[in-house]
């Protein structure tokens, strides 16, 4: 059953088109992001240990989000890509956490349904190389498993947010985000990268 949203704007063209001009480029940051993806799952255990209902839930994401990045590793080992010297902040994240309340129990809730469209996007993403990919058909195999992975995760986190708060306020706040998630990445720069 589907608990996410559809996403409230899909990804540019343009998009696809910048990613595939320097798609190195999106390998590392690719890898970065699944590393970002394992560490927040872990986070949510690290400061909610109280949330035993969810604790497995993110232990595994946690677990598959680093498989991926191992996956990804691999996949720019055999290219001589290494990895970037440095993870830089993400705008698209950076403005998306911009948008939580600040009061802990509304932060925990805004923190769940905004890693839900986080894992929509980045399965619209993979989508959409997957479709642009023509070289490589292990790469291609890859970025079609993981659309199907990332779709998955957008459901857990809402279903985790199911666990403890009204399905009303869940999909009331869930809507109001993700508009707002449409908003920022139309208004983000174009650059190879996930986001």
């Amino acid at each position: 059953m589907k608990l996410s949203l559809d996403l409230a704007a899909a990804s540019s063209p343009e998009w696809v088109n910048t990613v595939m001009s320097n798609f190195p480029a999106f390998l590392q940051d690719h890898a970065d992001c699944e590393r970002k993806a394992s560490a927040m799952a872990m986070s949510f255990v690290a400061k909610y240990p109280d949330r035993v209902e969810i604790i497995p839930e993110l232990i595994e994401t946690a677990v598959e989000e680093l498989g991926h990045f191992q996956q990804v590793y691999a996949h720019m080992a055999k290219r001589g890509i290494q990895l970037a010297k440095e993870m830089t902040q993400d705008p698209y994240i950076q403005s998306l956490l911009n948008l939580c309340h600040s009061d802990p129990i509304s932060r925990f809730l805004d923190r769940l349904l905004l890693a839900s469209i986080i894992e929509c996007r980045g399965a619209e993403r993979f989508r959409l190389v997957w479709e642009a990919l023509e070289n490589g058909p292990e790469l291609k195999e890859f970025y079609h498993h993981l659309w199907a992975s990332e779709a998955k995760h957008g459901n857990i986190f809402v279903k985790m947010a199911l666990c403890y708060f009204k399905e009303d306020q869940v999909y009331a706040r869930l809507n109001e985000l993700n508009q707002a998630e449409g908003r920022i990445i139309q208004s983000l720069k174009l650059r190879p990268a996930l986001h």
